[in-house]
């Protein structure tokens, strides 16, 4: 894997916000769900497309919070705008499980 420089590193914008909305995205070519997360008021609301069925449904998902890159350029999945950018680990199945931080934090605190 090739080295980044530190700034390279800064460019990415990963920040923590809290998930307000989930739903089956049953029209996805691989199953996903749609989250509508809050990044606090410097960021707002932004909207992600993430294949993270192996271990949630929307219902476990609302009141979480995440970690996502929020300054990727928005990309299009089937009919649903992605504009921030959800992370997560493979298990040993390759079923995702997504990275949040082991305490509450405030919404839009960016990693650092």
């Amino acid at each position: 894997m090739a080295e980044i420089g530190f700034d390279d590193f800064l460019a990415v914008d990963i920040r923590v916000g809290t998930v307000t909305r989930a739903e089956p995205y049953p029209e996805a070519r691989k199953p996903a769900i749609k989250l509508w997360v809050d990044f606090g008021d410097e960021v707002g609301e932004k909207k992600s497309s993430a294949q993270i069925t192996a271990h949630y449904t929307p219902e476990t998902l609302v009141g979480k919070q995440v970690i996502a890159v929020v300054n990727f350029p928005p990309r299009q999945i089937g009919k649903f705008m992605s504009e921030c950018l959800v992370l997560g680990l493979s298990d040993e199945n390759g079923g995702i499980v997504l990275l949040s931080p082991d305490k509450p934090v405030p919404n839009g605190g960016r990693m650092h």
